[in-house]
């Protein structure tokens, strides 16, 4: 695999999941004051675009949307299938 294509996809991840950390951080700091919320979808937008493991983490973490299977079985299996398609781009790329 190109070195540079490693590398783009390792910064994406690593933005989109700071960006998954912030907004999760706060929604629930949000929920907490009763104030306008982020939605559902871009919470799961997000972690579909690559910042899955960050947003299940800081959830668990702060306890935000735990109790929701929505992102407690959602996620997982959004977490499952970014691995699937790692492991097949690596082994149809090597």
């Amino acid at each position: 695999m190109d070195e540079l294509l490693i590398k783009i996809i390792l910064l994406w991840i690593a933005v989109v999941s700071l960006v998954s950390v912030i907004i999760t951080v706060a929604d629930k700091i949000k929920a907490r004051r009763g104030a306008y919320r982020i939605s559902e979808a871009a919470l799961m937008i997000f972690s579909a675009l690559g910042g899955s493991v960050a947003m299940l983490v800081t959830m668990l973490i702060i306890r935000h949307k735990t109790k929701h299977i929505k992102f407690m079985l959602g996620i997982p299996i959004i977490i499952l299938f970014q691995l699937i398609i790692a492991v097949y781009a690596v082994t149809r790329l090597l």
